[in-house]
């Protein structure tokens, strides 16, 4: 969405504001402090040694942590102390005002930091413990500092030598069962011979092999029974793996000289300290289920009833879920051995099916059983029913006012079977304001109904694991378009499917069936004036049938064991027309040839296949800031008799969450550009095939309000372009061509400013062009030497302003 130009004149009075609020703060921060003092400015850490520079970019980010360096300077943004300066102007210039009042809240203020050498010595003796524990013995850390006009910088310069390899693994378990399950698994030991040594690397192990150990049944296991011996060639022992080598460098001075510095590690597993025997698996015995358990119940109330099945014991006041599939949720059995992986998945699952708002599952030892456990899941609902109203207000380059409506409903568990009922209705309408008045100039409504199963729906069984978590959807919908003055567009659409994940971080989305009806109907004006004379939009406003398949493939390991960076990345595959064609062929043999589905419907079958790749990584650079990317790469190509994709199946480029330094629609396809009258009311440029990249640097910037929305800005840099498969004579350049692709690639920059609400995010960009394919002025189309910032023309025809709800990606 665009904004309308009194909007765009007041906010870059607001930017001009903050500019100059920055420029302020770039000012000396020193006016404050006492004559002994100065102000602690900037740390660098220099990192040298006998390693690789990627191991020197880890421990340089270690040693940069608060962890370590126990005095941080202030921070900056864009090129200033921001917080520093606010801080002085409420505490020491007593600024008070409604503006103040607004800004100078104190998530807003940082304290200047006063640089205290004492501080930078205690820094020292950290960072050279922490090198020794990740097994650089010989490690040594100094630092130097810098004062100039009251403002000290600070430089550590490590050099890290060179660090113990890992020579020989041995065990020493003297519980025979554990022996043979840690040995069986020794081949996911993070422990490696040949690997640099790392007492984290312990850690983590111990870590894994108490996991491994409590999901074999060892109910009771404790992580405290692990312990490492860690021998080097000369015997030194050392017994503590936390801090083992605090003091005891100088035993390894033997090492010095040798090619490779080894160790032994030996990984020791004791048996109970209370007690002579060893460890014992613990069994499932009894379940106990109570489905409707409120927040404050009581497992021994006198009232509860009582259904003992074959594998549950269900103690309730009102059935909540058919005993049938309550069993078939649970994951546990009597008689099974203790998992922790079980535990997981049984919580995992009975989540999962929607109708539960609290889920806890307990382990008690009965009084008159040995290695057993009793289970208690007590699982508290929620409510079943759910309405909703949402609604909608934009703006955008081709309309002056949007607004929408949309009326939820869901039914969370349908007939006691956990079965989804979803239902929605929408309206909304754009409207254009002229000197005549407002005018209308499209409506839309439609409505959709679905519902989900917790399961495979099919005929046949077929084999799941416990974290599956399949579900089935069954979708009916229909919409209503319509532009006045230029078409109606009516769609009928239904999809069956089944969404399942195959591990935590992997999901499937498999969709055997999906129709879609699309009937247009064009005005004769518009028909003759734009569609007719162009034979690719024509055809694309032709009626269609679209029948097939899809799949998709989702993978996102976002999650707390990936705190400083994460992936997502998505593939679709749709077809049409390949069961359609088949039932088409068949009507036609049985009716002799004298009618088929296209005959009878007059709509032609859409026969097209359509791939779609989206990648993205985000970078956690620090408390404040991260990186964001994104590739994307799409192309749909027909077959059979159809020449062209149906329209709603095209790529587009341009618009708020895609390469905002153009407006939705207007980039494309390829070097050629649309500028007739036509194409500035009715921007829409479609093609076969789009890739498309992007970068955005993200930062926080403000708390406003007492923290309770957060003013956010973002740098980014957009390219792509979307293409013709064959070539279209009405549009020269549309079509693809590898030879051209670095010259029909398009380029834009910009900034922007997010407010995050916690719950939502309104989104404001503004982008510029820097290449442009359709450019003449420069052979690859580089943009640069056009820029007239300075001409208000200029920037109301080439500067985009975009706002959206929520991130691009």
């Amino acid at each position: 969405m665009q904004l309308p130009p009194n909007s765009r004149f007041l906010l870059l009075k607001q930017l001009l504001l903050l500019a100059v609020v920055f420029t302020l703060a770039a000012c000396s921060n020193t006016r404050y402090l006492q004559s002994n003092q100065s102000l602690y400015t900037s740390a660098k850490v220099v990192v040298k040694g006998d390693i690789l520079n990627s191991e020197k970019q880890d421990i340089r980010s270690s040693l940069s942590s608060k962890s370590l360096m126990t005095q941080q300077p202030n921070k900056k943004l864009l090129n200033s102390r921001i917080k520093v300066w606010l801080y002085n102007q409420k505490y020491n210039e007593k600024k008070s005002n409604w503006f103040w009042n607004l800004v100078l809240s104190k998530r807003n203020l940082e304290e200047p930091v006063v640089y205290d050498s004492t501080k930078a010595k205690e820094s020292v003796d950290r960072m050279t413990s922490y090198l020794h524990n990740q097994g650089f013995f010989y490690a040594t850390v100094q630092y130097n500092e810098k004062t100039k006009r009251r403002k000290t910088s600070v430089t550590y310069e490590v050099n890290t030598g060179r660090n113990f390899v890992i020579d020989k693994i041995t065990y020493a378990i003297p519980d025979t069962a554990i022996l043979r399950l840690v040995k069986a698994n020794e081949k996911l030991s993070l422990i490696q011979k040949g690997m640099a040594f790392k007492s984290a690397t312990l850690g983590s192990e111990r870590e894994r092999l108490t996991r491994l150990i409590k999901d074999a049944g060892y109910y009771k296991f404790n992580r405290d029974a692990i312990e490492y011996s860690v021998d080097t060639l000369n015997k030194a022992l050392f017994r503590n793996s936390l801090n083992p080598f605090e003091g005891l460098v100088n035993i390894f001075n033997e090492n010095k000289g040798r090619d490779k510095l080894t160790m032994d590690v030996e990984i020791r597993i004791k048996n109970p300290e209370d007690s002579t025997s060893s460890w014992q698996p613990h069994h499932i015995g009894k379940i106990y289920v109570y489905p409707d358990f409120s927040l404050n119940g009581n497992p021994a109330d006198s009232s509860l009833k009582k259904d003992d099945r074959k594998y549950i014991n269900i103690r309730y006041h009102q059935e909540i879920l058919r005993p049938k599939i309550l069993s078939r949720s649970i994951l546990l059995r009597p008689g099974e051995t203790y998992s922790l992986q079980q535990y997981n998945n049984t919580v995992n699952k009975l989540y999962d099916l929607g109708i539960w708002q609290f889920v806890t599952l307990q382990y008690k030892e009965p009084k008159d059983s040995v290695n057993t456990l009793d289970a208690y899941l007590f699982l508290t609902p929620r409510r079943k029913q759910e309405l909703g109203v949402s609604f909608e207000v934009s703006n955008s380059s081709d309309y002056t006012l949007g607004s929408g409506i949309t009326l939820n409903y869901r039914h969370i568990n349908l007939n006691k079977t956990a079965t989804q009922l979803g239902m929605s209705i929408n309206t909304g309408i754009e409207l254009v304001k002229q000197e005549t008045g407002w005018t209308l100039q499209s409506k839309q409504f439609g409505g959709e109904v679905s519902l989900t199963w917790p399961r495979f729906a099919l005929p046949f069984h077929i084999k799941q694991s416990n974290r599956t978590n399949a579900k089935t959807r069954l979708t009916l919908g229909a919409n209503y378009l319509s532009r006045i003055e230029k078409f109606d567009v009516t769609s009928f659409n239904a999809s069956y499917g089944y969404d399942w994940n195959e591990t935590l971080y992997k999901r499937w989305i498999v969709r055997p069936i999906t129709i879609n009806y699309v009937g247009v109907s064009l005005n004769p004006t518009f028909r003759d004036s734009v569609v007719n004379t162009n034979p690719y939009l024509k055809r694309s406003f032709e009626p269609a049938l679209i029948g097939g398949e899809s799949v998709s493939f989702i993978y996102s390991n976002q999650d707390l064991l990936h705190p400083r960076h994460y992936s997502y990345f998505r593939v679709n595959v749709e077809e049409s027309g390949g069961w359609l064609s088949g039932i088409n062929s068949l009507v036609n043999g049985i009716s002799g040839k004298n009618t088929n589905l296209e005959t009878a419907t007059g709509v032609n079958i859409s026969n097209f296949v359509k791939l779609e790749a989206d990648y993205r990584h985000y970078w956690k650079l620090g408390i404040h800031s991260g990186l964001a990317t994104r590739a994307y790469a799409g192309v749909g190509i027909p077959y059979s008799y159809s020449q062209v994709l149906p329209y709603v199946r095209q790529f587009t480029s341009g618009g708020p969450n895609s390469i905002r330094a153009w407006r939705l629609r207007t980039l494309g396809p390829g070097s050629f550009k649309d500028s007739s009258a036509t194409a500035q009311a009715f921007p829409d440029q479609t093609g076969d095939m789009k890739l498309e990249g992007n970068v955005e640097y993200r930062f926080d910037l403000l708390r406003m309000f007492g923290g309770s929305i957060n003013l956010k800005g973002a740098t980014f840099l957009d390219m792509g372009n979307i293409w013709m498969i064959r070539k279209d004579p009405s549009r020269p350049g549309s079509e693809f061509q590898l030879s051209q692709l670095y010259h029909d690639l398009a380029m834009g920059t910009g900034a922007g400013l997010r407010l995050d609400f916690s719950y939502f995010l309104v989104r404001l960009d503004w982008g510029i062009p820097l290449k442009v394919p359709y450019f003449t002025g420069n052979k690859n189309g580089w943009y640069l030497s056009e820029w007239d910032l300075k001409s208000s023309r200029w920037r109301r025809e080439n500067i985009i302003w975009n706002i959206a709800i929520g991130y691009p990606f």
